[in-house]
């Protein structure tokens, strides 16, 4: 069914631009989340562990992942990168 109204295909455009924008940042967070899951040796591990979190924590800012999720995953990572030796 067309949209009729402005406000209604504004709408489309806007979620059409949003969508587009959080995918590209959600593929950048699970890259970077899989870096950090294969680094080969602690110290790299750990400069990864950095650049991840500092990721996450401006999509958790932005809205594109909630604050608790990007907790979670920062959580999970720490303990991963703290197991190696």
């Amino acid at each position: 069914m067309p949209l009729r109204h402005k406000s209604a295909q504004k709408r489309a455009r806007q979620t059409v631009k949003r969508t587009d924008r959080n995918k590209k940042y959600k593929a950048l967070i699970k890259g970077s989340v899989k870096r950090v899951q294969t680094a080969a040796d602690k110290s790299a591990a750990t400069e990864e562990l950095k650049k991840t979190s500092a990721i996450l924590d401006r999509a958790a800012v932005k809205g594109i992942i909630h604050k608790n999720k990007a907790a979670n995953t920062k959580s999970k990572l720490t303990k991963h990168v703290n197991k190696l030796a």
